[in-house]
């Protein structure tokens, strides 16, 4: 388990202290290394430096996660509308459409297979943050998904046994479909429409989880991070 594992699952609680003796022989590596990971989640927006020196897990409110959710929705969105505008190449949409075709299988009916369904929608976001080919677009879309929950791989420990998390995702894979749909009919605006609405599932995802069942925040630890 990596460190960043630590603090998104809630095996590092939000406001704990982190102290780099403990934690290195913990995590069975060397200061050095560890060093440079608590600073890259420093970079991430994660840990927060302490005055005194060191660092300690950042709590974020439900606003903040819920703002950052819309950003990247924003970015996605005007990433697919310029996509469908400028026209995508056919080698493009071909690798949109085997990533298409690994997640309808990871979300078949037989069930879901969380671990293939969370790899192939890393693949496929990535591709949908370069279709612009702007490194700033590119940019700001992994800037506004550094907060937990909000980047669209932002699954937590325990989040996959969820039934209504796991009947979600077949919703997402739907969406997935029109937002590709829409980039190669070239129709700007619906893509744009689509992809801002399913960077929105998450927030009613995230928003049900914290507001109707509230037994989620123990089988979910990672949850914790959120105040509510």
């Amino acid at each position: 388990m990596t460190l960043r594992d630590m603090v998104l699952d809630g095996t590092l609680p939000a406001g704990e202290r982190l102290y780099e003796v403990p934690l290195s022989e913990r995590l069975g590596i060397s200061r050095t290394p560890l060093r440079e990971a608590l600073s890259q989640l420093e970079h991430e927006g994660l840990l927060e430096r302490q005055s005194a020196g060191g660092y300690a897990v950042r709590a974020f409110t439900l606003d903040d996660v819920i703002d950052a959710i819309e950003l990247r929705g924003v970015m996605e969105g005007t990433a697919a509308r310029i996509a469908a505008e400028r026209g995508t190449d056919a080698a493009t949409l071909c690798r949109f459409r085997q990533l298409l075709a690994g997640l309808d299988a990871a979300t078949s009916e037989e069930g879901v297979d969380f671990e293939a369904y969370q790899h192939l929608n890393a693949q496929l976001h990535a591709l949908l943050a370069a279709l612009p080919r702007s490194e700033v677009m590119r940019g700001e879309v992994a800037r506004a998904s550094r907060l937990p929950f909000a980047s669209a791989s932002a699954f937590l420990r325990g989040q996959e046994n969820e039934p209504l998390f796991r009947r979600s995702l077949i919703g997402a894979q739907a969406q997935h479909h029109a937002i590709v749909d829409a980039i190669e009919a070239r129709e700007g605006g619906r893509a744009e429409a689509v992809t801002r609405e399913h960077a929105r599932l998450a927030r009613r995802n995230l928003e049900y989880m914290l507001d109707q069942d509230r037994g989620m925040m123990s089988r979910v630890p990672g949850l914790s991070l959120v105040i509510t």
